[in-house]
């Protein structure tokens, strides 16, 4: 009896191991209770993005009659912020504290912070819109909603840059790839949760259900950030006691660029989020416009990108479990990231709305390789004190490439798209496909130069060294 019993539990953990790719991401130093508790800060986060860029921007058009371009900025300001991450990074590794702590009083800080901007936005909205008893200048609600969306995006980026910084202190380096991987499938899960949810509270819209709702998100924010950040970090004053020697954030910085060619791995972070980012905006509205897809058919491309994403990240974590170079990896997810753009546009001559829906689930899943693979690299450099400032340089580099990309798809969309409209593309480039077709044409550009920033780095440590020359690929690319 004992031996089957030894034969099913070994047999469950095989199982688990298999066809789970994050059941082995715990560790005896960050259990999987543990784990999942820590990560409960990625779903807060997840919500805030969803409730920023998902919500209240159709909302305040719609509902509130904001006008668009305040809309737009309210929903930049965050994006704006993002280069403080590095800072932010910078400063919870030398954080001093008599209490020990590095990373929770930036995560804790950055939660009130979040919290009071969701606390305060329902009303600087409502004051926005106009629809007051009494008259209130147009500047005192176009402040007010401003320094709300500021409040939520210094939160945001404060709690999460120095909650992966904690996980990295956390997890012991062998384990990172797979911890990783689960806190990129927490963000989704607080993404696709948080969407849902507002979705059915917000269906019968009125003014009191989005303070209700608003303010609803600033609780569960504040509880799940508290529950994440409880009994974490262990408390060690040796590390944080002000006699301590602290260099500047300009030697840190130079220090830290200066290993491992994390300059390069920075530029094609850069590159390919931003390829990877530029069709947010337009993949629905091509389903629409060009293949003529329901308003039903088109809001089930965002489940299909969400899958592709999860399996990606599946794989991801199962192959860096395994030992994958994480830098091949991602540059497997923008070898991936061409075929899916090629199916995109493919999909509009022959009218085929089954490779547009292959091609939006590949752009997902080479998303997750891609994002999965990076973070995985630059978390490899975050040796020592370094780890805040890596966590923060992939952050912001990552959030500003993201949110400028999304810009320019959307103005090179409406450009060409004139263009086409008018003929001065002439006779041959007509109609609304151009326009849509000239952003994702942009995107295949920026993965090959993904690929070719990534090629040295892709390079094994021992074909460095040899330098060989035998053999040209992806690594022999030149540097």
């Amino acid at each position: 009896m004992k031996s089957l019993q030894k034969a099913l539990s070994c047999g469950w953990r095989n199982v688990g191991s298999r066809f789970l790719p994050f059941a082995d991401a715990a560790t005896e130093e960050l259990p999987l209770r543990r784990l999942l508790r820590l990560s409960l800060f990625q779903v807060s986060v997840g919500m805030a993005v969803v409730l920023i860029t998902g919500v209240l921007n159709r909302v305040m058009i719609v509902e509130l009659s904001v006008p668009a371009w305040f809309v737009a900025l309210a929903v930049a300001l965050p994006l704006i912020l993002a280069p403080l991450r590095v800072l932010i990074g910078f400063r919870s590794d030398y954080h001093i504290s008599v209490l020990g702590w590095r990373r929770v009083p930036y995560i804790w800080t950055g939660t009130l912070i979040q919290f009071g901007g969701l606390s305060i936005m329902p009303f600087a909205l409502l004051v926005l819109s106009g629809d007051n008893y009494i008259a209130v200048p147009a500047i005192v609600g176009q402040s007010a909603a401003a320094l709300a969306f500021l409040m939520v995006g210094i939160g945001l980026h404060m709690a999460q840059t120095a909650g992966l910084a904690l996980a990295t202190d956390l997890a012991p380096p062998d384990a990172r790839p797979r911890v990783v991987a689960l806190l990129y499938v927490m963000l989704l899960v607080g993404m696709v949760a948080s969407a849902l949810a507002f979705g059915a509270l917000l269906a019968d819209f009125n003014a009191v259900k989005l303070i209700k709702v608003i303010q609803g998100a600033a609780v569960v924010t504040l509880v799940f950030n508290v529950l994440a950040l409880w009994q974490q970090e262990v408390r060690d004053p040796s590390r944080t006691e002000p006699a301590l020697p602290r260099p500047s954030f300009n030697t840190t910085w130079q220090s830290f660029i200066r290993q491992g060619r994390v300059l390069r791995l920075l530029i094609a972070i850069g590159l390919g989020t931003a390829a990877f980012s530029m069709q947010d905006i337009l993949l629905e509205p091509y389903g629409g416009q060009i293949l003529g897809l329901t308003v039903g058919e088109t809001t089930v491309l965002t489940a299909l990108l969400a899958g592709g994403t999860l399996l990606g990240l599946g794989l991801a974590a199962r192959r860096l479990g395994r030992g994958a170079e994480p830098h091949r990896l991602a540059g497997w997810g923008a070898v991936s990231g061409l075929a899916a753009f090629a199916l995109v546009i493919l999909s509009a001559p022959l009218e085929s709305a089954l490779l547009f829906r292959a091609g939006t689930t590949l752009i997902g899943f080479g998303g997750g390789l891609f994002a999965v693979g990076t973070l995985t690299a630059i978390m490899a450099l975050a040796q020592g004190a370094h780890s805040g400032v890596a966590i923060g340089a992939w952050g912001a580099v990552q959030a500003c490439c993201a949110g400028g990309a999304i810009a320019l798809g959307g103005a090179l969309r409406d450009i060409v798209s004139e263009m086409a409209t008018t003929g001065t593309l002439g006779p041959v480039l007509t109609g609304p496909a151009v326009g849509y077709g000239a952003v994702y044409h942009l995107e295949i550009l920026l993965l090959f130069a993904t690929l070719i920033a990534l090629g040295p780095l892709a390079r094994a440590k021992e074909e460095r060294d040899a330098q060989s020359k035998d053999r040209f690929g992806l690594a022999e690319f030149p540097g």
